[in-house]
Formats: C-alpha cells, sequence, structure tokens
C-alpha cells in the first residue's frame, strides 16, 4: 500500500501529558501514519495545529532523530536559539542527543500542518521549559518522581 488513504486513518488530539502541560496541545490533531502503512522502524504522523495550538511542550530526544516537513499554513519554531517562521515545504530536523528543546506554535489565524517523522529507539528525553523528562513509557519530573500519566505511543 504505497499511497496512505488520510481521510480513513483516525484524527486524535490525545495526550498524555499531565496536568496542566496538556493545555497547550489542545488544538493538536494528529493521524499515525506508520503502523496503517505497516513501517516499524520509524514513527510518522500528519498533524494538524490549530490556531493557538502548540506541536507539544519544546523538547528533546537522546535516541531518535526528528524531522518535520511544513505541508500548510504558517507556524513559529521555538528553540533554544530563538523564533523562526515556517511555512509549506520548509524543512525542519534534530539529530539524537541534540538538547536543543524545540516545537511548533501556530500564532496564525487559520490551521496549519505537517509531517513529523521519527527513527531510531523511542527512548529518553526531556523539556525545556517545564519539570518534565520522559522514557519508553512514562514522564517524570527532573528529580525522578513520576506524573500518573502514561505516556501515549
Amino acid at each position: 500500500m504505497p499511497k496512505v488513504d488520510l481521510d480513513a486513518i483516525e484524527q486524535v488530539n490525545r495526550t498524555g501529558y499531565p496536568p496542566p502541560f496538556h493545555e497547550q496541545v489542545a488544538g493538536r490533531w494528529y493521524r499515525r501514519l506508520a503502523p496503517v502503512a505497516g513501517l516499524s522502524e520509524m514513527g510518522a504522523s500528519h498533524v494538524t495545529l490549530d490556531p493557538g495550538a502548540w506541536s507539544s511542550q519544546r523538547h528533546w530526544h537522546d535516541s531518535e532523530d526528528e524531522l518535520v516537513v511544513m505541508l500548510t499554513g504558517h507556524a513559529v519554531l521555538i528553540e533554544d536559539d530563538g523564533e523562526t517562521e515556517v511555512g509549506p515545504g520548509d524543512v525542519l530536523a534534530w539529530a539524537k542527543g541534540s538538547t536543543n528543546g524545540h516545537h511548533l506554535v501556530n500564532r496564525s489565524d487559520q490551521p496549519c500542518s505537517f509531517i513529523a517523522i521519527s527513527a531510531g529507539p523511542r527512548g529518553k528525553g526531556g523539556y525545556s521549559d517545564i519539570d518534565m523528562m520522559f522514557d519508553d513509557g512514562a514522564y517524570y519530573r527532573k528529580d525522578g518522581t513520576p506524573y500518573d500519566t502514561e505516556r501515549l505511543g
């Protein structure tokens, strides 16, 4: 099945982020592409951000490479070094192990969409602006205390 039928994939806005960190991603809608396509060595999602929504909390990965391809609309990429406006055709990439926390924020009045791709073992990482880290299945505070929530795949 080389062509993926987006309309046949459930669009969801679930998150495992504990309160109050889940609030900013309430307008993030995604479709998991990799499982439907039978891909097992990488993750891929089609993501739509409503106006005002964040793609995630600003984060980084120890063992996963990450690539984003902007499809429609405009967003602001926020990283350690500042902000960059991005739009259709822009490609963003972070190598595993880079602790340059990043996320996209839709500050426009129209939805934007992108494809997010990850490769490598799902492992540990952290969040630059909040007291939260993650591993394969859990969120926890930087002192190691777990949050009472499950990390979604």
